[in-house]
């Protein structure tokens, strides 16, 4: 149903041939693993390339069945910095990635920073969580490793513009993802958050730092669509990837908890970023949607279609 979506992917996502132009070494690759499923499908992926994986996980944070799929696994508390750093350096690591969740409010309390990270927060100019990873890639280059894209070894999950599923949006729906396509890239460009939610041609919720999931259903209060069973001309959710996204940090992801809930907020449109939309699960999350009736299209960068 998807076309290959190679020509539609950013240079950094595209892949080259093992152990040659893929912008990776034989040295093994590091992977600090956030919550949710992207550690584990960025460890499968990996390893189907051949590719070693040392990955740095979070206490309380890291799915612990992540620890099966990689060559070694080193959990710490979120907000030390000098210990993971130590153990990628000793195992040689050369590339590091990204992958999974981190609340954004854990980043602002609840943690116990080693010196290291006490330092990179007092030099901080602001506390934005792009300007938090930016320092903490800073520090990886320091030690001779390099970020690379979260979405590395995981382009074929990058979809190509088009209407994705068997329903296309309707007119009402259609006017809403334009109006939430507007709306979500302002809201980005000023790292506000990369979703809004829309009905009727109103803005009824906008992302921030509660995350998608928690906008979706303050929408569904407000809106009165908790659980409806509407199939068509209910909300509308509308995702985004920020003007200057930093692909090392933070790509925007659907999945099929994303699709758990849409269903209970009464959302039946769903909007995404072509080529800059990570969809986790990809057939069995088209299949589902499919199921539910829902209608999900890849938009261009700023354009409905």
């Amino acid at each position: 149903m998807i076309e290959n979506t190679r020509r539609h992917a950013p240079a950094c996502f595209r892949k080259g041939r093992k152990g040659g132009g893929s912008g990776l070494s034989e040295a093994p690759i590091g992977l600090i693993a956030g919550s949710g499923r992207f550690p584990i499908l960025f460890s499968v992926e990996a390893k189907k390339q051949g590719q070693r994986v040392i990955a740095i996980a979070l206490k309380g944070v890291t799915d612990e069945s992540l620890s099966d799929l990689v060559d070694s696994y080193h959990p710490f508390k979120l907000g030390q910095v000098n210990g993971p750093l130590k153990v990628l350096k000793e195992a040689g690591v050369e590339k590091v990635v990204m992958a999974g969740k981190v609340q954004h409010t854990s980043l602002f309390g609840g943690i116990l920073p080693d010196l290291r990270a006490v330092k990179i927060l007092a030099s901080l100019k602001d506390r934005r969580t792009d300007t938090i990873l930016s320092a903490i890639a800073n520090e990886f280059s320091k030690e001779g490793m390099t970020l690379i894209s979260s979405a590395t070894y995981l382009q074929d999950l990058l979809p190509a513009e088009g209407v994705l599923t068997k329903r296309s949006p309707s007119k009402q729906e259609a006017a809403d993802i334009k109006l939430g396509l507007g709306a979500a890239n302002a809201s980005a460009g000023y790292d506000i958050g990369q979703s809004v939610v829309v009905k009727d041609r109103a803005i009824i919720a906008v992302e921030a730092m509660e995350g998608t999931d928690a906008a979706m259903m303050r929408a569904a209060a407000l809106a009165g669509t908790e659980k409806s069973g509407a199939k068509k001309n209910g909300l509308v959710l509308v995702k985004v990837a920020k003007p200057r996204q930093d692909f090392r940090f933070d790509i925007p992801v659907v999945g099929l908890d994303t699709l758990d809930t849409i269903e209970a907020a009464g959302v039946t449109a769903l909007s995404i970023e072509a080529g800059s939309t990570l969809i986790f699960d990809k057939e069995e999350f088209l299949e589902r949607a499919n199921r539910m009736g829902i209608t999900i299209v890849a938009s261009a960068r700023g354009n409905a279609l």
